[in-house]
């Protein structure tokens, strides 16, 4: 997963890649309890409505937290590290 853009209002613009593009339908960040959460829905074949729900850890500089495979109906824990 990418984030190419942050936007103010708590949009994200986001690319995700398996290896070739899957569409994004919405990607957003918000701040709870002092914490940065992502939330980003793929819509396309194969995803439709299959979603990553992370936190961002800065003690490890990474994004962890779920992913749900809404075809299979299963969720599995992910961890994105950044790329420099």
């Amino acid at each position: 997963m990418r984030i190419k853009e942050v936007f103010s209002d708590g949009r994200l613009k986001a690319e995700y890649l398996n290896p070739s593009p899957i569409n994004v339908g919405s990607a957003n960040w918000k701040e709870s309890y002092a914490n940065l959460k992502i939330i980003v829905e793929l819509q396309d074949v194969n995803y439709p409505g299959s979603t990553y729900s992370l936190n961002y850890l800065p003690d490890r500089d990474l994004l962890a937290g779920e992913y749900y495979q809404a075809v299979e109906g299963l969720t599995f824990y992910v961890e994105f590290s950044r790329l420099n």
